[in-house]
């Protein structure tokens, strides 16, 4: 990972930023994940940059493994492994850092069964 000095921590509070995470399936093949927020922009042209308050992006997991970082509120994903599997979405600072709020990260883990192929 990228994440630098540690996480970065937020006060909590009614302007703080907030997630949650949905898994849908595609009409025609795979699932689409929906990250929707409020108090938080994603914000692909400074990611890398320094932490601007209220931006960053998102990192997917699938069974622990990171599959990608997401500049937007949808992300396709073509294929699952059969069997259970755990979906983490974490929101993250321009610069990489996981975000709290408080001692809350900012993720969700989203579990499920995929059936055999």
């Amino acid at each position: 990972g990228h994440e630098r000095d540690g996480p970065l921590v937020l006060a909590p509070g009614p302007d703080a930023p907030t997630m949650a995470a949905r898994l849908v399936p595609d009409p025609d093949t795979g699932w689409n994940l929906h990250i929707a927020t409020t108090g938080f922009t994603f914000a692909a042209e400074n990611a890398g940059r320094a932490h601007v308050p209220g931006e960053g992006h998102a990192h997917i997991y699938v069974n622990g493994t990171k599959i990608a970082r997401v500049y937007g509120p949808w992300y396709h994903i073509e294929t699952l492994p059969a069997g259970r599997v755990d979906i983490e979405v974490a929101l993250n600072s321009n610069d990489h850092r996981a975000l709290f709020v408080g001692d809350r990260e900012l993720s969700e883990t989203l579990t499920f069964d995929v059936p055999g192929q």
